[in-house]
């Protein structure tokens, strides 16, 4: 398994707000936390664009670039999966991860 890093697009088995399936997430974890933990911070990317309108959504801008296959919104629905377990399928650009790092900072507690 490649070593995942924040950033990075994966696919794993994630629970949902109605059921788990496997979906596309993108990294959130620090490389500091994937040194000391056997898990992997998760936040889900969905393709229900409509549903993506509060605060901390985000419309990826670049989802071809990232490995995705269908147009994505960021969503901060947040969750951890066994770090052997996701499987690496690209990584966001750029100006789409400081736009989900913003939304990040929105819906968490941290600065």
């Amino acid at each position: 398994m490649a070593t995942l890093r924040p950033g990075d697009v994966v696919v794993a088995y994630l629970p949902g707000a109605q059921q788990a399936k496997r979906r596309p997430a993108v990294v959130v974890s620090t490389d500091l936390y994937h040194a000391t933990r056997p898990d992997v911070v998760v936040s889900v990317l969905t393709t229900q664009l409509g549903g993506a309108t509060t605060p901390t959504d985000y419309l990826l801008r670049d989802w071809r670039a990232a490995g995705l296959r269908f147009p994505s919104a960021f969503r901060a629905y947040i969750g951890t999966v066994v770090a052997a377990h996701p499987v690496l399928i690209g990584h966001l650009t750029d100006r789409d991860w400081v736009e989900v790092q913003a939304r990040l900072r929105l819906g968490l507690a941290v600065m």
